[in-house]
C-alpha cells in the first residue's frame, strides 16, 4: 500500500520483516556503490533492528570497506563502555559492520561541541541510506514530539521525554526509569529526510498505536514519523502485530 509517498509493506513476523528489509537495504547499497563507488549509510540502533541489521550483515555483494555508516543518536552522559551507548550496541549486532562513526567517542564530551563535531562529519558528503524505525510516541531518531521539521541543524542535544525514556526500560535496555539518560544528542528530521532512500522497520504490539498515527492522520509534529510520507523514496516494513487491523 502507498501513503502519500510512502510505501508500505505489512510482513508476517519480525524475521519475514528484517529479510524483506535487509533485500531491499543491500540493493540499494549494491546499486550506490556501483553508481558512486562509495555509500553513505545511517543506522538506529534498537531491539526493533536487530532482524534487519542480522539480515543484512551477510548479504551478498556488498563491499563494506566501501560503506562509512553513521549511528543516529547517543545518550549523552554515559560511560563510554556503557552498555547501552548505541554505538557499541551497533557493533554487537551489525556482525559485518561497515566503518562505524560514532558520537562521543572518548566519553564525557561537551554536549553542544559534539553536536556539532558530529554534524560536520554527518553533512560532509550526502546521505544514500537510512536505516530507522518509530519510537513508540512516533519519535525518529530522538526526536521526540513535537518535532522539529524546520530546523536547519543537523545534530541537536535534546531533552528526551518520558515515553522515550520509558520505552528503553521497557525493551530491557535499562533496569530503571532513573538510570536512563534525560538527555541525548540526535540527527534532526531534515538530516534524516536529506537522504536519498529511507528505509523504516517497525515491529511488535507496543507499536501499534505509532504505526497508525504514523499512517492515518495528518502529517504532524506531534508524530514526528508522520513525516516519512512526505519522502519520494521512503518504504515502511512493519510485521503484523504492529500494522493490527489498519
Amino acid at each position: 500500500m502507498i501513503v502519500d509517498q510512502l510505501a508500505v509493506e505489512v510482513l508476517s513476523d519480525p524475521v519475514a520483516l528484517g529479510a524483506a528489509a535487509a533485500a531491499a537495504a543491500a540493493e540499494s547499497l549494491r546499486r550506490t556503490i556501483e553508481e558512486r563507488g562509495a555509500a553513505r549509510l545511517i543506522l538506529a540502533a534498537a531491539p526493533s533492528q536487530t532482524q534487519t541489521l542480522a539480515a543484512l550483515s551477510v548479504a551478498e555483494g556488498i563491499d563494506w570497506s566501501k560503506v562509512q555508516a553513521f549511528h543516529m543518536d547517543e545518550y549523552v552522559g554515559l560511560p563510554v563502555d556503557a552498555e547501552q551507548r548505541f554505538g557499541l550496541w551497533l557493533r554487537r549486532h551489525f556482525t559485518t559492520p561497515a566503518p562505524l562513526t560514532v558520537f562521543d567517542r572518548e566519553g564525557g564530551a561537551d554536549p553542544e561541541a559534539e553536536a556539532a563535531r558530529y554534524a560536520g562529519l554527518v553533512s560532509a558528503e550526502p546521505i544514500d541510506v537510512v536505516l530507522a524505525g518509530i519510537g513508540v510516541n512516533g519519535h525518529l531518531a530522538f526526536n521526540d514530539p513535537p518535532a522539529d521539521f524546520g530546523t536547519t541543524d543537523i545534530v541537536q542535544v535534546v531533552a528526551l521525554d518520558q515515553t522515550s525514556r520509558r520505552q528503553q526500560v521497557d525493551e530491557g535496555l535499562f533496569a530503571r526509569l532513573d538510570d536512563v539518560p534525560t538527555h541525548a544528542w540526535t540527527l534532526t528530521v531534515p538530516c534524516l529526510l536529506s537522504a536519498r532512500e529511507i528505509f523504516c522497520m517497525v515491529s511488535g504490539m507496543a507499536k501499534r498505536v505509532a504505526v497508525r498515527r504514523t499512517l492515518r492522520g495528518p502529517v504532524d509534529p506531534d508524530v514526528p514519523a508522520s513525516v516519512l510520507r512526505t519522502h519520494s523514496r521512503a518504504r515502511l516494513f512493519v510485521d503484523r502485530e504492529a500494522f493490527g487491523d489498519e
